[in-house]
């Protein structure tokens, strides 16, 4: 996807949540960009943080975003900060900056990948993603609140052995299905294709579509061309964010009886990180046993 832009209307919840601790609440406040990086959060600090976060919506476009002086006062008041990076979140660093706080930490999830502005920016499709940042949060916690560190130490070895579905999930469709070809309309699924060794086509139209420019002539018939000519078994689309491009093909690729798979970038409400990443593993296996036509 493009980097997210800026909704007043995602941030009309933020002050009724109450991140804003009264001073006898010894509560930590905690703020996610994106809300599967609360989760997260949620997780690893239990009933020890007043948790916020700020892109949560399953059913708004996560480009449509933009903030309100309210949302610089939530950021003001949170001793721990969750963003994304890799330009994907840039109006988060703008907020921030524009409310500097001693001693609060920054989680960048692009920094413990080695992740910068132009690689693909869904970082948290990465397998190694939610390990790394469940840890640098009970890290910031324990730094935060050092007398309850052994419960977020407890905390972080029950989620990291929870992720042990989703491995044995991506090891049985690498096992079977390593090498098929399938395409997308934009990489939001582009690290977990790569994790489960799925050949990737038509990679220069999905850059042009999360970048939001006009995919080329050439591009654009390759991709139809797989299609028509089954050159790929699965197609894969963001359920959030789409265009007329992007329409046209899902068509024609359900017409054409290419199984199609919605993904998204926020996770659905209720859901943990781990039941979100399985649920969508198990619709792409499915759409992979589908007979080959």
């Amino acid at each position: 996807m493009k980097p997210i832009a800026t909704h007043a209307a995602a941030f009309g919840f933020l002050l009724a949540f109450g991140l804003t601790a009264p001073a006898q609440d010894s509560k930590i406040n905690l703020v996610a960009a994106e809300n599967f990086y609360g989760d997260i959060a949620r997780q690893i600090a239990g009933d020890r943080a007043n948790i916020l976060s700020i892109i949560s919506n399953p059913d708004q476009d996560p480009h449509l975003f933009e903030t309100t002086p309210s949302a610089v006062r939530d950021i003001a008041a949170a001793r721990i900060v969750i963003v994304n990076g890799a330009n994907y979140d840039a109006w988060m660093e703008r907020l921030l900056k524009a409310s500097p706080q001693p001693g609060r930490t920054v989680v960048s999830v692009a920094d413990l990948l080695g992740k910068k502005a132009g690689d693909n920016p869904h970082l948290w499709y990465a397998p190694d993603a939610a390990p790394a940042v469940a840890t640098a949060i009970s890290e910031a916690l324990s730094t935060a609140d050092p007398s309850h560190s052994a419960d977020y130490a407890n905390r972080l070895k029950a989620f990291i052995e929870s992720l042990e579905p989703m491995r044995q999930k991506m090891a049985a469709i690498r096992a079977k299905y390593a090498g098929v070809p399938i395409t997308a309309t934009e990489p939001v699924f582009g690290y977990m294709a790569n994790a489960l060794k799925l050949e990737m086509r038509n990679t220069h139209f999905q850059l042009a579509i999360m970048n939001d420019t006009e995919p080329s002539a050439n591009d654009v018939a390759a991709f139809e061309r797989d299609l028509k000519q089954r050159k790929v078994r699965v197609l894969l689309y963001n359920k959030q964010a789409s265009d007329k491009v992007v329409q046209r093909f899902v068509d024609l690729a359900r017409a054409l009886n290419i199984p199609v798979v919605g993904v998204t970038e926020t996770a659905p409400p209720g859901v943990s990180y781990q039941d979100w990443m399985v649920t969508q593993l198990n619709d792409l296996e499915k759409a992979l046993a589908r007979p080959s036509t």
